[in-house]
């Protein structure tokens, strides 16, 4: 069975939870339903805005998925702040994203916490949605390799074949991060198949074909259908173009006009 794409719109810290409120009314307005037949289409708000955002998609009977942008990986505890993914679970997310480049950047996150992360996500019932990517330096010296591999091996460490199937990796070049500098479709599907190639060395070549790999570094509607295209490509992980409902919509087009070719 062909992999079915997953589009997921990362808004990072954007939108108060009345403007995701319009946001999303605006995305399921601009989704054909032909499209969301073929393609799983979920959007990420911060947390204040998963409620209302739930709410109005159950009510509404909306043709989207919703999830989170992080976990705490204990599942309660005295961790001022924090979220854990009990909590996401019941308020009805199906994914989660974990280990985004911001945050291993900015809050010094590790492929250990990552992990650890991930299979607490898993545990909830939930979808982690891993990310890995290299830095401008590192690709530059030549490492892209080396720090991806090692990152997919250091965030699914300890997984079962059957769990590692049925979660998303999202390969998100820090250098192509918001720049409008997006990685050829070439350069995408070339790391992309070093992650499921690494995804086999793990957990076997079953596992491998069933994930879901995704590509996130300035995708936009421009080049969605070039990347859509690459055969390892399972769709997208979206930022700045999430934010604009029609953009948005034309990504989900693209993965969809490709899982029917």
């Amino acid at each position: 069975m062909p992999r079915r794409p997953l589009i997921a719109g990362n808004w990072k810290m954007h939108k108060n939870h009345l403007e995701a409120i319009q946001l999303t009314q605006k995305t399921a307005w601009a989704l054909a339903r032909e499209d969301t037949d073929a393609v799983d289409v979920v959007v990420c708000p911060p947390f204040i805005g998963l409620r209302s955002v739930q709410t109005l998609i159950e009510s509404d009977h909306l043709p989207l998925g919703f999830g989170a942008q992080n976990c705490h990986p204990e599942p309660q505890g005295a961790y001022t702040g924090e979220v854990s993914a009990p909590m996401l679970a019941k308020l009805g997310c199906s994914y989660v994203i974990v280990g985004h480049s911001e945050r291993r950047q900015y809050f010094a996150e590790t492929d250990e916490l990552v992990n650890r992360k991930a299979k607490a996500v898993l545990e909830a019932g939930m979808q982690p949605i891993v990310c890995v990517g290299e830095t401008l330096e590192q690709r530059e010296a030549g490492d892209t390799e080396t720090v991806v591999s090692g990152q997919v091996r250091g965030s699914l460490a300890g997984l079962p074949g059957d769990r590692v199937a049925g979660l998303v990796v999202a390969y998100e070049p820090v250098w192509a991060i918001g720049t409008g500098r997006a990685a050829t479709s070439a350069d995408a599907q070339e790391t992309i198949a070093l992650v499921r190639a690494t995804v086999a060395e793990l957990a076997g070549t079953g596992p491998a074909e069933a994930v879901r790999i995704q590509y996130g570094g300035s995708v936009k509607a421009a080049n969605a259908d070039e990347l859509m295209a690459q055969p390892d490509i399972d769709g997208a992980l979206v930022g700045g173009a999430s934010l604009d409902a029609d953009e948005f919509a034309a990504i989900v087009k693209a993965a969809a006009k490709h899982m029917g070719a």
